[in-house]
């Protein structure tokens, strides 16, 4: 199948869009014929990314929907949004994330790294859940995640970080809580219709590191030698959105565009119901039941 038409009247949801391999993501999704809603927190970056897209491809196959989706509410919003400008959806691609040099809380009074890297994923994912359900051929959702998770364990008595907190340990949290998430709903849906996969993107050389704390500048600037560039970084994210060899997979997580096996901790099920109960009471979002078919 010729790789520019293989999405083809597909309409691919990108958060995190606006920037790093979330552009570069939307980019190729648009080169393959996809329509693309890019979702980022700042209007000017998202009419830019919007800009470039266009510029790159020839196409005006991309638009872009503010959000801040730290904030609940605001997740909400943006899920009305999509679903009143589209009765179905067949890629979502939860990209958006951060680490925070400080413990900060987000307008609903969450730990922001939690907020922003594990309860947009879970909430938007539920609300967009109907028009996922609705597409005509079988729709994928596409968690990035991170090798930051191994090592790590979730505290269920201290999930918002307030005995302790340290940014690297808090985004690798969250980055567990992206497996277990991606774990649990695996289990949930009807794989004849919408399948979950995860992926790990590699040291991406994105800005990450100095507009989140992560280290001084010119520190950064050198680790950035070693990094992957973003074109490199959101492969197997088109990958996992668009390839028919992964077609059928679920569940999994990926590795330059292969599956690798996560740590013991994200392959947990019961960790990964509980974070789901947590999840589901802190958003306060009705799954309807829990399964999806």
């Amino acid at each position: 199948m010729n790789s520019v038409t293989r999405l083809s009247g597909k309409r691919c949801v990108v958060t995190g869009g606006t920037s790093g391999i979330g552009l570069v993501t939307a980019r190729k999704l648009v080169e393959m014929g996809g329509d693309i809603l890019i979702v980022g927190r700042d209007a000017n970056r998202g009419l830019a990314a919007k800009r470039s897209i266009h510029e790159a491809t020839g196409r005006e196959g991309a638009d872009f929907l503010q959000a801040d989706l730290s904030d609940m509410d605001a997740v909400r919003s943006l899920a009305e949004s999509i679903s009143s400008r589209w009765d179905y959806v067949d890629v979502l691609i939860n990209n958006a994330g951060g680490m925070f040099g400080k413990r900060q809380l987000s307008a609903q009074g969450f730990e922001m790294t939690f907020a922003l890297n594990h309860l947009s994923y879970f909430l938007l994912t539920a609300l967009l859940m109907p028009r996922l359900l609705a597409a005509s051929e079988k729709a994928r959702i596409v968690n990035v995640a991170s090798e930051a998770h191994r090592r790590m364990r979730l505290d269920f008595d201290d999930l918002q970080s307030e005995k302790s907190y340290n940014r690297l340990l808090a985004y690798g949290r969250s980055k567990l809580a992206n497996l277990l998430f991606t774990h649990e709903l695996a289990q949930r849906i009807n794989p004849q219709q919408v399948t979950v996969n995860a992926l790990h993107p590699g040291f991406v050389a994105t800005d990450i590191g100095t507009r989140h704390g992560l280290m001084p500048s010119f520190a950064w600037w050198l680790a950035k030698f070693a990094a992957l560039s973003p074109e490199k970084g959101a492969a197997t994210s088109v990958y996992l959105a668009s390839s028919p060899d992964v077609a059928d997979a679920n569940g999994l997580y990926f590795y330059k565009c292969k599956p690798i096996k996560p740590s013991q901790e994200a392959l947990d099920s019961d960790a990964a119901r509980c974070l789901w109960e947590i999840s589901t009471r802190l958003t306060g979002i009705d799954w309807g039941g829990g399964q999806f078919s």
